[in-house]
Order: structure tokens, then sequence, then C-alpha cells
């Protein structure tokens, strides 16, 4: 008989939530929260493994006997998507497979942002759900697993929901890994349980719109969490050390960085394997330069062949920064703009930064060699069609590498899912609503604007962005006519929305 494997880690597919960009455009991403924690069980001395059913795709029967062959104690879930804001949408799928095991005599258990937003909501929505951690899970996991799962020995559990005679039930909160533990407690990602990192592809963009330089792809944390208070979004939700239901992610803004000397090891498997392109995944990376310029000289020493994607904001990326980030291989920033209207950026607590600047910084960026990933969101609090426009026009004059236009959603955890609730405005029931590219996308209202009007806006703006003669020709002048190419087919997809009618 197979020896008992203490927890088998999921990672679900969000493919379905693409419709028809899913072959060829979406990216295929490690889910590094489940590499995070199969290496922290992992060094506590717990048998692990990782099953990518994004990569394997596999049938229910194969799913069943893959669960049987591996015989797992627990069965984790960790519901991430590919974006850390994309978890309440994820848990489409993840919940799809996990009532496939509703039979089976493995608990199951759920991590993510999702979960740790509504803990017993998602228990008493899901029979079939044992457990779910009520924040990262580290902790939680491995008290979890010291245990023989009785009621009884469940009630010292910190961190976990569950069910006591036969209701749903939170226990304490559990602390985070603090800082000082980090590189002991979450010593890294497993990448060595993963599928083939060749078997991974990044965002179209990344890769300079070169379809077959998309692969071998990474993805890498440097640090956790995030010091900003932003109104949209959930993934500070991640580091909540109470239980109080009327708080948000903002209400738990953490910083914590691995030793850079620590990251290199990482990376040095990376390119042991032959991977090239890398997303820093850090939520904020260009924000302390003790931790990553020291990053970027090492991995300069080392002379890797990397390119690499990070985020930072216009408030945070600094002209000295430039050279040493071109230098290290960071060829791709990505921006948190927003909006263009600065009304509008204040209300959502993103930034007071005048609209000069944002135009400065990225000319700064672009000047140093680096390419701009630009970030926009309508459809927030007070956007109206005209400030809508106003977010639209300015993302037509910075011409950026790489736009991206998201359709404001009240994702649970963030404050401005508990605005929505408190405004009486309606909310998505199903978790496909809350995927931003999903058939049955439902984003956030505002005070004038219906969900469809935003959502009809964000679609058509999409659609001039793309196919501006004047970004198109930047984009053939600098990575050639397969990136034209590449683009036009990827024009060629219409979205079809629910909501607006299709």
């Amino acid at each position: 008989m197979t020896r008992q494997l203490d927890v088998l880690i999921i990672a679900p597919s969000a493919a379905d939530l693409y419709q028809d960009l899913k072959e060829d455009f979406a990216a295929k991403e490690p889910n590094i929260w489940a590499g995070l924690l199969a290496n922290a069980v992992r060094s506590k001395g717990f048998g692990v493994a990782i099953y990518d059913m994004e990569i394997e795709r596999p049938s229910v029967d194969e799913f069943l006997e893959v669960i049987e062959s591996c015989n797992p104690r627990l069965v984790l879930f960790t519901v991430t998507g590919q974006n850390p804001n994309a978890s309440t949408a994820a848990m489409s799928g993840a919940v799809s497979a996990a009532s496939v095991l509703a039979d089976t005599r493995h608990p199951i258990a759920f991590v993510g942002p999702h979960v740790n937003a509504l803990p017993l909501e998602t228990l008493k929505k899901h029979e079939f759900i044992d457990f779910v951690f009520t924040n990262e899970g580290v902790y939680a996991l491995l008290n979890l697993l010291s245990t023989d799962f009785s009621e009884a020995a469940l009630k010292s559990v910190n961190g976990i929901a569950y069910r006591f005679n036969g209701e749903p039930y939170i226990n304490p909160a559990e602390r985070v890994v603090p800082q000082e533990l980090l590189e002991q407690d979450m010593p890294g990602i497993a990448y060595d349980l993963m599928p083939s990192l060749d078997k991974y592809r990044t965002s179209s963009w990344h890769a300079n719109y070169i379809d077959e330089d998309r692969s071998p792809f990474a993805s890498i944390y440097t640090s956790l969490g995030c010091i900003f208070k932003c109104e949209f979004c959930m993934i500070n939700i991640i580091n909540r050390d109470d239980n109080d239901p009327t708080k948000a992610s903002s209400d738990f803004s953490k910083f914590r960085y691995w030793d850079p000397s620590f990251t290199i090891k990482q990376l040095d498997y990376l390119a042991a394997k032959g991977v090239k392109q890398v997303k820093i995944a850090d939520e904020m990376w260009v924000l302390k330069p003790k931790h990553f310029e020291v990053l970027c000289d090492l991995i300069i020493e080392r002379k890797y062949d990397f390119n690499f994607w990070a985020y930072t904001r216009i408030d945070t990326v600094k002209e000295v920064y430039l050279e040493k980030l071109k230098k290290a291989g960071v060829n791709w920033l990505a921006l948190g703009i927003e909006a263009g209207n600065q009304e509008i950026r204040r209300e959502i607590t993103k930034g007071r930064f005048e609209d000069i600047n944002i135009r400065e910084v990225v000319e700064m960026i672009q000047g140093a060699g680096i390419n701009v990933g630009a970030n926009y969101i309508v459809g927030l609090g007070s956007d109206t069609w005209d400030t809508m426009q106003e977010t639209l026009n300015l993302a037509l004059e910075l011409n950026a590498e790489s736009s991206n236009i998201y359709a404001a959603t009240s994702l649970p955890g963030s404050p401005l899912y508990l605005k929505a609730q408190r405004e009486g405005w309606e909310l998505p029931t199903e978790y496909s609503e809350f995927g931003f590219l999903s058939y049955d996308h439902v984003p956030s209202r505002t005070y004038s604007l219906e969900a469809r009007e935003v959502l009809e806006f964000r679609d058509y703006a999409f659609k001039v962005l793309f196919e501006n003669p004047r970004f198109l020709n930047m984009i053939n002048n600098k990575f050639g006519p397969r990136a034209i190419d590449n683009i036009e087919r990827m024009n060629a997809i219409r979205l079809k929305r629910k909501i607006l009618g299709d």
C-alpha cells in the first residue's frame, strides 16, 4: 500500500475565466503560494506534493486517481489566481475540483485571499470543505498536520475555520510568519515539486509579444505584502491577525522580505533550469532600496540572462534606480496608474500625484530602456463616463508598451467590498462573476453608472488602446512584425459578456 502523504497541495485551474483568450494568450503561471506552503511544511518533516490542474487538465477520473495514488491525509487547495486579486474568481475552478472529492475519505482545506475574507461563509456555502485558513496559513497548516483532525484536537489549532457540532466555527487568529523567521519558516518556493517550468508561460507582452519566448517561465516572491491601502485591493487580507469581519485588507498592511542572499539562491536554481522569463510577483518591489538594490547588485554579479517583470508605483520609482534595474535585467515595470482623474485617485487612496508627474515618470522609465506596463481601473467610486474617458485619454497619451484596463470589482476583503455593502450596491453572487475577463463578469457600479455601463466602457477602451495606430507603430518599431501579428490575433478575439446581452 502507498505510504500516506501528509498533504497534497492543489493548484486549481482558472482557465475558463479567460474565455477564448485561454488557449493562446492567458498566462500559465506557477502557483507560488502552493510552492511556499509546500516548502514550509517539507522543511518541518511533513510529506508534501503539488498537483497543478492548470497544467495537467485532468478528467474527473484522472483527478480521482491522483488523489488515491497520493493518499493524502489532507488535500489543500491554494486559491490565488494569476493575479492575487483574482482569488475570488479562481474559487470557481477550485470549488468545482474540490466537489469531485466530496465522497472521498480525504479532508479538504482551502487557503487564499477569498477564504481569508469570508471564512465562515465559505464553509456555509460548501459542505465538502472541511477547513479554511484565515491568513497565509503557514503556522495553521503546520499545526493542523500535527493533529489527528479530531474535533477535540482542532480546538487548539489557531488560524482555521471548521465545523464544530456541525456548525461553522472559527478559532482565534494565528500570526503570519514574522520578518525575523521568514527564511526559517517560509524557506522559498518548492519549484522542484511543480511541473517542469517549460510548461508555464508568461504574459504575451512580457515576452515582447513573441509567443515562442514565453516559456520557460517562473514567478518569484522576494517580499510579501504591501504598505499601501488602495480601496480596490484585497491582497493584504492574507496578513490578517484577527477575525473581525468589519475589517478589510487595508487594516492589515504589512511588508516583509527575504534576505537578498536567500532570494539569489532561488534565482540560481531558475537559471540552472534554463528559465529566462521571470515575474517578480511582489506587490511593490521597487520600494525599499536596501532590499531591491542589493538584490540587483547580486543579480548583476552573476550576469544572469533573465527578463524580469516587476511592480512599482508612480510615486516610488526614482530615476536614480533605473540604470541598476535595467542592468539587472528588469525590462518591464508595471505601474498602477489606475485613474486619469486626480480626484478619483484621491478617493481610492491611490495617491495624490499630479498628472504631470505620471507623464514624467513614464517617460523617465522608457528613457532608461525599460518598458512600461500601465494598469488602469475604470468604475471607481465617483467615476462618470467623462472621468473614465479621462483615464482612456491619459492611457492613449502615455502610449505604454502594454496597457491593461480593468473594471473595478468589489472583491471580498477589499475596502471597496465593504463600501458596496454600506451603499447597498448589488454584489456578484457567483465566483466567476468576479473574473475580469469572464463571460458573466459583474463589476462594481459607481455612484452614477450601472455595472453594465462600466464594463461596456472597459471593453471599448481596451479595443481603442490595442488598435491605436500610434501604439501599433511603436510596437512594430520596438519588437517587430511578429509582435504585431500576435497583437492582431488577440484583437480579433471578442470577449462575450452576459451583462451586455451576449
